[in-house]
């Protein structure tokens, strides 16, 4: 299996497969060591478990799917291809058993017939009883690889990058284009997926070599450019954001510095793509055998890998590329003993090469899954050959996937026989082979539909597009969802465009006119753990740190993520537990003080003349009567009525406002007022500043608030929801008089750059009233006693104002967005769920748990968050619970089966303490 080219053994790696041990070159492949060692089977399908070997020799790879690693470190549905070997790898087949050449699973093949398109859709109804007999089988037969069960003992890391120009494939066109834009001073990032530069020139050699690669990867980071290898751009979002999946290890190796992978959030003024394109394969019976390959992956084994996959050969294609293919085996050492050219003569007649024009594959034989045989429609006539490798080429498909994500349009190559990038609403521009692929001849498959497969890992064929076709599934997203087609974990990269033009046969079409499924990101299957970040053991992701962060640091708190932040929980005291802890901080706040940090609120400045009226478009409150210096509590609506945030807002003078809203939905209250401003009213002058990590923000709250408040600032506190400009430490502060604890409490703004002296004296005035700390556990049992509301728990996306008992508050003018939306009949009919308050008769009210009028009935409504009453004692809880207005002091059972936890709850007003508000006035 080897070729001439391969390198000596100066370099030789040992891995393992299925428990055997090879040798492999340094550089190879897991596909190219496998080939080299002779290995052709290599996985088995997802339902037919037909036997299968290497196709592609890039992430394209449907086929050549194993598990890598041990431990921790094991990585299932590994692309063979997309694996550079390493001493010591371990990698195992999958999706078989009891073993790889002996499958039985393959007994599903024989029953095919019974597993055509969509048979589930028709096979698994029934009683429940019914059900959960097929589910045993069905579990047991989902997947491929087995997910590890050890955690991994790797970490993954983030990092965000700017750059002027972000070019995505690092062939010829790229190289040279980030060479250009360089060299002219702008800021480079070249991104490659490989783990070398230029890999396509040793594919096919040029005049340009390997020195020119050299020297161009040289000039780039001369100029300040960066490359970076092993890097795929998985994802493209809004504003030219390029989401980027870097490999620091292979699959499976311990990586030198502990971090397995990178996510490279990179914003780009603009991004070139030079992503080339994917070889389609052809479709005819039993086209799946090992030993059939994609062409130009043929050629990257022989030249690049120095392996020939075959010795006698026939090439399929209707293409001139294929004959790139036979050259370079013929140079290999191998007899190609035919050459299927569906074009008609004199198509490849001047290549001194045994060429059939109007040519066609039919089908191939094999023995212990190895190819023998290959036959063929020529003219007309059946012909056979005897060969152990098929090299196949029906076209290209240009990767269009990251353009699309863009926003881009599509337009049809007619010569190409597939679609190109055309307009994109971002600054976005396809190069190179992606943007003008090589031309072929337009075939249609003239041998039997069964077992012709397009889409190889989920066992798709031209037979199961007709079927789908014929019971009515002639939409593509249609066909896509009834047949399982590209649906895999290589996203139909090469199984698209052969279905694509199955369905415009069918229905008499071209392909344009046939649609077109949507390429979502990422581009390859992204691990889980790379979206956790750094963060992954923590369950956080990106990492803001307060501004305030060394203070609370000093004090040894739980740390809880928020939203990006990090914010204290609690602080703990010698032997206290988090419960404990959270709780005399609680009381510290109803009886004497309590001190927090609450700079992760969203915070925007609003000033100008037309300040009021977008207050009044996002706000669903009235804001035009605030007095200078006053302050109110509000809540914004989607367009749909639905309540998605509240905060409160501010007039710090004639024009100026101060809005805040929830930490969590700090990112999206800034896209909000930006739609609004920039293209609802673009006309208003009226600006908008977002200021969340400019100002750091310090809550005292208690009795005793405003005692210390006055201390600090010297002068009388304002009145609740009044605000004034004082100094602390003689550092500018602003005061507003707000309260989320229902108790008297003062909300303390300060340049986030001077906070830590007015936090410094802050806590000296709140220790000395009695008081102390408080972190977010106990904030939520305060909130939660007074009825307060927060996002994502009470306002969850499915509550109007009205189910919240907020409409009182609206503003009766209208004119917020929201108002419309709040007129429909829908919003107002019974059993909508409502917000109530709940108390324990009997037992602790689980948090989450459904409520239930008795057992086996069905839920009315949910538990949105309890706690304990902080002086009484006793279970509380806020719910969600259908015409919950109308059932207060209703016996109810709040019961959370998963973790064997219920209570029996009465119903009642959702304010526990001091109801009418007394508690923080003055």
């Amino acid at each position: 299996m080897t070729g001439p080219s391969r390198p000596s053994a100066t370099t030789v790696i040992s891995f393992t497969f299925d428990g055997k041990r090879y040798s492999a070159r340094k550089g190879d492949t897991l596909a190219a060591a496998l080939l080299a060692n002779g290995i052709g089977l290599v996985g088995r399908s997802f339902k037919y478990h037909r036997p299968r070997g290497i196709m592609t020799a890039g992430v394209e790879e449907p086929n050549a799917l194993v598990t890598v690693g041990e431990g921790g470190r094991t990585e299932p549905n590994t692309r063979a291809t997309d694996v550079f070997v390493y001493d010591g790898l371990v990698a195992n087949s999958q999706n078989r058993w009891p073993s790889l050449s002996f499958d039985f699973g393959a007994i599903f093949g024989l029953a095919a017939p019974l597993f055509s398109a969509g048979f589930y859709y028709k096979t698994f109804f029934g009683s429940a009883k019914r059900w959960m007999f097929y589910e045993h089988f069905i579990r047991k037969a989902a997947g491929l690889g087995n997910a590890p069960t050890e955690s991994d003992p790797d970490r993954f890391s983030q990092r965000a990058a700017f750059c002027d120009v972000l070019v995505v494939g690092a062939g010829p066109a790229g190289l040279a284009a980030a060479v250009d834009a360089a060299e002219t001073g702008q800021r480079v990032i070249l991104v490659e997926q490989d783990e070398i530069l230029g890999a396509s020139l040793i594919r096919d050699p040029q005049e340009l070599d390997s020195v020119w690669v050299q020297n161009c990867a040289e000039r780039i980071r001369a100029a300040g450019g960066r490359i970076l290898t092993r890097t795929t751009a998985s994802g493209y979002w809004e504003h030219d954001l390029v989401t980027l999946t870097q490999r620091l290890a292979e699959p499976g190796q311990v990586p030198q510095n502990g971090v397995a992978q990178r996510l490279w959030h990179v914003r780009a003024g603009q991004v070139l793509l030079a992503t080339g394109s994917i070889e389609r394969p052809v479709a005819f019976p039993n086209n799946d055998r090992p030993g059939v390959m994609l062409s130009q992956a043929v050629r990257t084994y022989v030249r690049r890998y120095g392996v020939c996959p075959g010795q006698r050969v026939v090439i399929a294609t209707n293409n001139d590329d294929a004959y790139l293919t036979a050259h370079a085996l013929q140079e290999a050492g191998a007899q190609i003993v035919a050459i299927l050219d569906a074009r008609p003569a004199p198509a490849g007649q001047d290549q001194n090469l045994p060429v059939f024009n109007n040519a066609h594959p039919l089908s191939t034989k094999g023995a212990r899954h190895c190819l023998k045989n290959v036959s063929g429609n020529v003219d007309g006539v059946t012909k056979s050959w005897d060969a152990d490798l098929l090299a196949v080429s029906g076209g290209f498909t240009p990767v269009v996937h990251l353009h699309c994500q863009a926003g881009g349009t599509l337009e049809w190559n007619d010569a190409a026989q597939a679609f190109v990038p055309a307009q994109s609403r971002q600054n976005v521009k396809t190069i190179g082979g992606a943007a003008v692929p090589a031309p072929v001849f337009n075939t249609t498959p003239v041998a039997p539909a069964k077992m012709s497969f397009v889409d190889f890992q989920n066992d798709v064929t031209l037979a199961d597009v007709d079927l789908a076709w014929t019971e009515g599934y002639r939409s593509v997203e249609h066909l896509k969802r009834y047949t399982t087609l590209g649906m895999a974990t290589d996203q139909g990269k090469t199984s698209n465009m052969g279905a694509l033009a199955r369905l415009a046969e069918k229905q008499g079409v071209a392909i344009p006119e046939a649609g077109l499924t949507t390429f979502r990101p990422p581009y390859t299957p992204v691990t889980m753990g790379l979206f956790a970040g750094a963060g992954a053991k923590d369950a956080g992701a990106h990492k803001r740190r307060l501004a305030l962060y060394e203070v609370h640091a000093a004090k040894n708190p739980i740390w809880q993520p928020l939203g990006y932040w990090f914010r204290p929980r609690a602080y703990p005291m010698a032997g206290e537990t988090l419960a404990d802890a959270a709780m005399r901080e609680a009381r510290s706040v109803r009886t004497s003080a309590g001190l927090t940090d609450v700079s992760t609120l969203a915070k925007f400045e609003v000033g100008g003349p037309d300040a009021v009226a977008l207050l009044e478009t996002i706000c669903a409150t009235t804001v035009g009567k605030l007095a200078v210096g006053r302050g109110r509590y509000t809540f914004m609506l989607r367009e749909d009525g639905f309540v998605f945030d509240d905060g409160t807002v501010w007039r710090i003078d004639e024009n100026r406002y101060l809005l805040t809203s929830s930490t969590g939905g700090a990112d999206r209250m800034a896209t909000h007022l930006s739609y609004v401003r920039n293209y609802l009213h673009p006309s208003w002058r009226v600006s908008v500043v977002n200021v969340q990590e400019h100002y750091a923000g310090i809550a005292v709250a208690g009795p005793k608030a405003k005692s210390a408040v006055a201390k600090l600032i010297g002068e009388e506190p304002p009145r609740h929801m009044s605000t004034i400009a004082a100094k602390i430490a003689g550092i500018p502060v602003l005061v507003l008089a707000a309260s989320y604890s229902g108790e008297r409490a003062f909300e303390i703004y300060v340049d986030a750059r001077n906070a830590q002296p007015v936090w410094t004296h802050c806590e000296t005035a709140v220790i000395a009233e009695g008081g102390c700390l408080y972190g977010l556990e106990a904030m939520e049992f305060l909130r939660i006693e007074k009825g307060h509301l927060v996002v994502g728990g009470e306002i969850d996306g499915r509550t109007t104002p009205q189910d919240l008992a907020l409409d009182k508050m609206l503003n009766k003018a209208g004119g917020f967005i929201g108002a419309s939306g709040l007129g429909r009949s829908a919003l107002s009919e019974p059993g909508r769920r409502q917000l109530v308050g709940l108390e324990a008769i009997e037992g602790s009210i689980p948090e989450g748990s459904m409520l239930v009028t008795a057992d086996g009935k069905s839920p009315e409504g949910h538990v949105t968050a309890s706690a304990f009453r902080i002086m009484e004692g006793g279970s509380i809880a806020l719910a969600h619970l259908a015409d919950g207005f109308d059932r207060h002091g209703e016996e109810l059972i709040a019961t959370s089966p998963t973790r064997e936890q219920r209570a029996r709850v009465r119903v009642i007003a959702p304010h526990f303490y001091d109801s009418a508000g007394e508690r923080y006035r003055d």
